[in-house]
């Protein structure tokens, strides 16, 4: 049938080429009329592509030739009356064979009828009252203001528009009885179908009769059995349209409301003179308690038509009942009806604007796809520009209905720009509604702003004087983490959830928890361990339980992803062959007490000492080695009371096999140099000067840190600065100190040879001062450049060590020397001196 129908329209598109004609639509299919002289279309307007119907009247057919004239009377009428219950005319082409008039989109009421039967009750009599008042409306305009008669109301003549309202037409007999050309009194009888609506008064003298009678008489006639015809359409007209014409009995009533059939009665009253018109019929109907004015539908589009004069309340009143009834409205009538005339108040704004948003949401649900873009969306986008507070929050309200339908493009260049303005506002409110929305947004926005603008305003959010917006933009970021660039993620994440767990708020502190549980994904296991559970370790003796619980069940998730990351790992990184080999067999399992912890670590150093001497060295003669320490074989550190001799000649068998052998001879414990004399014997009056003062304990019998000393404490290790480790093979480097510090060499008042007095630098020496930051694995040498250490005499001074690193020093005299020793060793005594000096006050 559609391809018929198709096929059909073809054909007459190719006769109206055929003859010239230049028509601004272009046919479609075919509409299904009954007793007419025209023919229906459903046609497409050429210059917008909106839809519109078309009536052609074609005199090519014999039997159409004689009612040309009633086509030129519908195409005269329906050009010159304009009304909102009229249906509306667009356009219209003649021809001598043909004219076609193009109207508003519409349907014939007899072809929708039938689609009302499966409607409830309720909702069928709601719509038919609705529509017989639009009707009565259209028809009160042509009886009085026009002073003319309709002359054909009936099914035929009454369309239905998409919006589902009821539209007048089939003007073909519409006259004025002033107009001696009028079509009614002369020619009405040639329209097909007319006599069944024909008033008792032209059945008996015919339509001429008409013209002294008042114009609404017959109209008033026909409504009454229009009445009769819409709520009964399966009855066969009433007894009364034909003679002798008695009163419709209550028998006949069906289904037409009660408080209508009295008026029924009445315009289906034989006599013109006692019979009431359609003025008549409207006004009784919209009394305070009237048939019309207690319809929904008539209450609604009353509402719509005087909504831009009403007042505040007014507005308010309406609105609420358009909420409450939403879902019981013709789904027609709340797209084209409801919907355009809320979108046109919606675009003035004001204090309703909020109130109408959610109405606009709901009505458009069955706008078409194609449509909705237009329709819904585009008005939505302009009002993220309004500065009204309550159309902002409706929209953010309701942003899930619509976000899905709502293109990238549009969210980054016209709603971005003016909802980022809501994350300053004075409201915190609106502030709290912006962050929220953000969820919906994000994936709307271009990579730019997710990485970039919009993490600069979250950060000013952590910092809210709300606590629920603080709490609110750690969640979202919690939820953004994964969509957020790599690098943008190392940066953010971390700090920004650790500013939570700081948060005054409780919540705020479980949110971070959450967050970092949520985006643990996000984290490389590095960044777990390193970071994140030191971030949210303070967690776990927070003062609420809320917050500890959550924190340990932070704490076990991340331990568990590392545990499983650990399993992957080699049991241990140091596979050279050069270093010591670990004893790994004594912790057969692990400890779970600070005591049990502690004896474990102490066994570990004993046996592990032990087994090696044992296994290599026990057996093998004390002998030196000239050959390379390895890494990390450090000789034991000096005493300071014990002598250089001993330390030059006799060293520790552990020691003297891991010393290296230094790069030339003169810079040798234990190796005379050419031209300065030995140090043997220099070393040999020193320890005997050394001896003397601590004759009772090589340590000394002071302490070397006062304890009860305030000042004297560990704070200097704490606030030095630490220096990378790097591993080398040990050298021995003459001692330098600061000049400013007391050295812990006696001066002796006897003249001594001049020489240079080489120490081996060791890891934990006693001699570096507290305030000196130290290495215990890097060996500083006191010169800057590595030829420094070949040559043969260069013994210098503190301070023309430290200038070495930048140019080569100066050898220094046999004087220079001797007073340099005598300096060193009347600061060591001094030092002695004070320390013992410190002790005894402490005693008393």
């Amino acid at each position: 049938m559609d391809y018929l129908r198709t096929l059909g329209s073809a054909a007459v598109s190719t006769l109206v080429q055929k003859s010239g004609l230049n028509l601004p639509f272009s046919l479609g299919n075919k509409v299904t009329t009954v007793d007419t002289i025209y023919t229906l279309y459903e046609a497409t307007k050429r210059d917008d592509g909106s839809p519109v119907s078309v009536f052609e009247y074609d005199f090519n057919d014999p039997s159409r030739r004689s009612t040309k004239p009633l086509a030129l009377n519908a195409l005269k009428k329906l050009r010159t009356t304009r009304h909102p219950e009229v249906l509306k005319f667009m356009e219209a082409v003649e021809s001598d064979t043909t004219i076609y008039i193009m109207t508003e989109r519409i349907r014939p009421l007899r072809a929708v009828l039938p689609s009302w039967k499966s409607k409830t009750v309720q909702e069928r009599e709601d719509w038919l009252l609705w529509g017989l008042h639009r009707i009565s409306i259209a028809l009160t305009f042509l009886n009085d203001p026009c002073t003319s008669t309709h002359g054909n109301i009936s099914t035929n003549a009454i369309f239905i528009s998409p919006s589902g309202e009821w539209k007048l037409g089939g003007f073909e007999v519409l006259s004025n009885s002033k107009d001696e050309s009028a079509v009614l009194y002369n020619m009405g009888g040639l329209l097909p179908g007319i006599m069944s609506s024909a008033p008792p008064e032209v059945k008996k003298g015919g339509w001429s009769s008409l013209k002294s009678l008042d114009v609404a008489a017959a109209d008033g006639y026909a409504l009454g059995l229009l009445l009769h015809a819409v709520f009964n359409p399966d009855h066969p007209p009433p007894a009364t349209a034909e003679p002798p014409h008695p009163p419709p009995p209550a028998s006949s009533r069906g289904a037409i409301p009660v408080p209508i059939f009295p008026l029924f009665k009445k315009l289906l009253n034989p006599n013109p003179t006692a019979r009431v018109s359609a003025k008549h019929f409207l006004e009784v109907g919209m009394t305070e308690s009237g048939f019309f004015s207690t319809n929904r539908l008539v209450k609604v589009c009353v509402g719509l038509d005087n909504f831009a004069i009403s007042s505040d309340g007014e507005k308010a009143t309406f609105l609420r009942t358009l909420s409450d009834s939403a879902t019981s409205f013709p789904s027609e009538f709340a797209t084209h009806r409801l919907l355009p005339s809320l979108l046109s108040a919606l675009e003035f704004g004001g204090a309703s604007a909020a109130a109408i948003v959610p109405l606009v949401l709901q009505f458009g649900k069955d706008v078409t796809p194609e449509d909705y873009g237009t329709v819904i969306l585009a008005p939505l986008v302009k009002l993220y520009a309004s500065p009204d507070r309550g159309t902002r929050m409706a929209l953010l309200d309701h942003l899930p209905t619509y976000i899905d339908k709502l293109d990238k493009k549009a969210v980054t260049d016209k709603i971005f720009p003016h909802l980022q303005i809501g994350f300053s506002d004075t409201v915190a409110v609106i502030r709290e509604a912006t962050v929220k929305s953000m969820t919906h947004f994000a994936p709307k926005l271009s990579d730019r702003l997710l990485n970039n603008d919009l993490l600069r305003l979250l950060a000013k959010m952590q910092m809210d004087p709300e606590p629920s917006i603080r709490t609110n933009t750690c969640i979202l970021l919690g939820r953004l983490g994964p969509t957020l660039g790599y690098n943008t993620k190392r940066k953010v994440l971390v700090p920004a959830f650790s500013r939570a767990l700081k948060d005054t708020f409780v919540h705020a502190r479980v949110a971070g928890l959450m967050a970092f549980m949520a985006t643990i994904e996000c984290f490389e296991t590095e960044e777990l361990a390193t970071k994140v559970i030191p971030c949210m370790s303070c967690t776990l003796v927070d003062r609420e339980k809320l917050v500890r619980d959550q924190g340990f069940k932070a704490l076990d998730l991340f331990v568990k992803k590392l545990e499983a990351h650990a399993q992957t790992l080699p049991e241990t990184a140091l596979n050279e062959p050069s270093l010591p080999e670990m004893n790994t067999s004594s912790p057969a399992t692990l400890v779970n007490s600070a005591a049990g912890a502690a004896g474990t670590l102490a066994g570990w150093a004993i046996s592990s000492l032990g087994k090696k001497l044992a296994a290599s060295d026990m057996q093998s003669t004390i002998a030196p080695s000239s050959g390379p320490m390895p890494p990390g074989g450090l000789p034991s550190p000096a005493i300071n009371g014990s002598s250089l001799s001993e330390q030059s000649r006799s060293a520790s068998p552990a020691a003297q096999h891991k010393l290296p052998a230094p790069r030339s001879k003169a810079m040798q414990l234990g190796v005379k140099s050419p031209g300065l004399p030995s140090h043997g014997s220099l070393a040999d009056d020193l320890a005997e000067e050394i001896a003397a003062s601590e004759a009772a304990n090589p340590w000394g019998t002071d302490d070397l840190i006062d304890v009860n000393a305030d000042e004297d404490d560990w704070s200097a290790f704490e606030t030095a600065p630490v220096s990378t480790p790097t591993v080398q093979s040990p050298t021995l480097s003459t001692t330098t100190k600061p000049a400013s510090l007391p050295t812990s060499r006696p001066t002796s008042k006897s003249p001594v040879p001049q020489v240079k007095i080489v120490h081996a630098t060791f890891p934990g020496s006693f001699d570096t001062p507290i305030s000196t930051p130290s290495s215990s694995r890097t060996l500083e040498p006191s010169w800057g450049n590595d030829g420094d250490w070949d040559a043969p005499a260069q013994a210098a001074s503190v301070e023309s060590a430290r200038k070495a690193a930048g140019s080569p020093s100066t050898p220094m005299s046999k004087e220079e020397r001797a007073a340099e020793m005598a300096r060193r060793k009347e600061e060591r005594r001094q030092r002695i001196a004070m320390l013992k000096e410190q002790k005894k006050s402490a005693g008393k």
